[in-house]
């Protein structure tokens, strides 16, 4: 139980004008203390896990060259040479090149689970969280979110869009695809380096809701 002395915490809802419509309160998760240790682990896992490994240089071995010696070995003037696939002619072998491999790391459900909490603690605590009523739009163009985007004054920044599963947001997927640096995101999807990498997370009162039960289960 929430003793008489805690405070709750609580943030303001705006409208898709930038208002000022409500306020509610916010889940305890937000406020716990950050290990920038573990989101750096958790980042570089996501980074490195997004790599193909799929580079490829060919070895002395594996260079098509005749194996001819390319001239006699004393007499000539020049440096002994036995084949032109050496790693020192051009065209030749590569030395200790990269080779396919897998680049993927990886973490616990734990570390991932708390590692959020962590970025989505560290948004509302810097004030780069914004909660917003509803990202539901009329129309599929642009502008639209453009202007939401200036209203809420954003414009300009990398912005994640944060919404709950079952919300009609098929306008608003079309319209902000076209926005470089603005991307829609739901909650059961987003993971720690979406949110660190934004530099304001705009979410709905009902991904809120949805982000808890996640954390709860």
């Amino acid at each position: 139980m929430r003793s008489k002395r805690e405070s709750k915490m609580e943030t303001v809802v705006y409208n898709l004008k930038g208002q000022e419509k409500d306020k509610i309160e916010i889940p305890a998760f937000f406020n716990i203390e950050v290990s920038s240790v573990l989101l750096h682990e958790i980042a570089t896992a996501y980074l490195s896990n997004q790599r193909a490994g799929t580079h490829k240089t060919k070895t002395r071995g594996e260079v098509s060259f005749s194996g001819a010696k390319p001239w006699k070995q004393k007499g000539t003037g020049n440096a002994r040479a036995g084949q032109k696939n050496s790693p020192l002619w051009r065209k030749g072998g590569i030395i200790f090149g990269p080779q396919p491999r897998d680049y993927y790391i990886k973490m616990s459900k734990r570390k991932k689970k708390i590692s959020l909490n962590m970025a989505l603690s560290a948004k509302f605590k810097s004030g780069n969280m914004i909660v917003i009523d509803s990202l539901s739009i009329d129309t599929f163009k642009t502008k639209k979110v453009v202007e939401l985007m200036r209203n809420l004054k954003v414009d300009g920044k990398k912005v994640v869009f944060a919404v709950s599963k079952g919300m009609d947001m098929k306008n608003f997927k079309v319209a902000v695809r076209n926005i470089e640096n603005a991307v829609l995101k739901n909650v059961e999807n987003i993971n720690t380096y979406e949110v660190l990498w934004a530099d304001k997370l705009i979410i709905t009162p009902d991904a809120i809701g949805m982000i808890n039960k996640r954390q709860l289960a």
